[in-house]
């Protein structure tokens, strides 16, 4: 099953006594399974405004997942994209409004823009209906530990260095998100999960991998001289949580190649969720209560 076949509610999960990760409260997310609560979740690269963006996906995450702090580690809007062509479906309205929503019910976010909505970076410092926007962040966390958050491409040096080859990346890594839209847009119709084209052509990629494993250890040196004990960014849209010599290195991931975010539990411990393989679990245990009912 994919996203666009998440079951309505079912009435047999309310009285059930399945314990699902992360739960706190009883309300029910639309799919009939309980929402889950954080103590803080992480997204970035969302790419709003761009075809690429797996905005059901995210729909969903958000309509499963509350939290007390919700940072948005860059990316959320491709300003680059939308200067060549605008493209804005409702979808995207529906996820900015969610994100407005959590603000007014109290939730504490804070927005870090990275450099493809780097025209936010403008208004650090000020608060927009309960949103904060800032260049970087420290965030506690409940077991006591700092965190730098930071969108992470000041430490790429393509980015910096060569704006021009950056942008001839980004055209041709849109071309492969391109493709990843097509290339779902069959799966669905067959009833197979999402897959990644464009992730999976980059963790085959030499040079790419090897791209990334020095960018980690740059972020997390950087974070070690600022005295620190961990990082949160963004940007180069993988997912992982490494050490590097006491030195926490988080990163969230993406929602236009691996559908990612990185969640802080009330204990202080961290995790990466893939929320398409969640969205699978989910709906086995659905549909295994339900046989069972």
């Amino acid at each position: 099953m994919t996203e666009s076949n998440i079951p309505t509610k079912i009435a047999a999960i309310e009285g059930g006594a399945t314990q699902w990760p992360g739960q706190r409260r009883k309300s029910l997310g639309p799919s009939g399974a309980p929402r889950r609560h954080f103590r803080t979740i992480y997204i970035s690269d969302v790419h709003l405004g761009t075809r690429g963006c797996n905005d059901r996906l995210l729909i969903d995450f958000l309509d499963h997942c509350d939290s007390e702090y919700l940072y948005l580690v860059g990316d959320m809007i491709d300003g680059w994209r939308m200067k060549k062509r605008f493209y804005w479906p409702e979808r995207h309205n529906a996820i900015l409004r969610r994100i407005m929503k959590r603000a007014k019910r109290g939730t504490k976010v804070i927005y870090v823009p990275g450099n493809h909505d780097e025209m936010f970076r403008q208004f650090s410092g000020m608060d927009f209906g309960g949103v904060k926007i800032a260049r970087a962040a420290t965030h506690t966390t409940a077991d006591g530990r700092e965190l730098l958050v930071l969108h992470g491409d000041e430490f790429d040096a393509v980015v910096m260095g060569k704006r021009w080859l950056a942008f001839a990346g980004d055209a041709a890594y849109t071309f492969l998100l391109r493709l990843n839209v097509v290339i779902n847009a069959v799966r669905r119709r067959l009833g197979l999960p999402y897959w990644s084209l464009s992730a999976h052509a980059k963790h085959k990629v030499k040079n790419a991998v090897a791209f990334i494993s020095h960018f980690e250890e740059t972020v997390a040196t950087a974070a070690r001289k600022r005295k620190v004990d961990g990082v949160v960014c963004g940007h180069i849209h993988t997912a992982e949580t490494r050490d590097f010599e006491g030195i926490s290195y988080y990163n969230d991931g993406d929602w236009v190649e691996s559908c990612t975010a990185l969640v802080e539990h009330h204990d202080g411990a961290m995790e990466v969720l893939h929320w398409p393989t969640e969205v699978a679990q989910r709906e086995q245990m659905l549909a295994d209560r339900q046989d069972a009912a």
